[in-house]
C-alpha cells in the first residue's frame, strides 16, 4: 500500500515540477506544461482506482 503512495507522490509532484520548469524552456514549453497537467491527472486517477481508497470501493473500473 505504500508503493501506491510513493507512485502518487512521484506522479503528482513530479507533474507540478514539469508545470514549473515549462515556461523557462526555450522549446517544447507546450508539450511538457500538457505533460505536467497529465501527470497530475494520471496521479488523481491512480488513487482514485486504488480498493479500499476514499472512494470506499471494492474493485474500481472493473465489472
Amino acid at each position: 500500500m505504500i508503493l501506491h503512495y510513493i507512485v502518487f507522490g512521484i506522479l503528482f509532484l513530479g507533474g507540478f515540477v514539469l508545470l514549473g520548469i515549462a515556461p523557462g524552456l526555450p522549446a517544447w514549453q507546450g508539450p511538457v506544461f500538457v505533460a505536467g497537467i497529465l501527470a497530475i491527472c494520471l496521479a488523481l486517477a491512480y488513487m482514485m482506482r486504488e480498493p479500499g481508497g476514499a472512494t470506499k470501493r471494492s474493485r474500481s473500473w472493473e465489472n
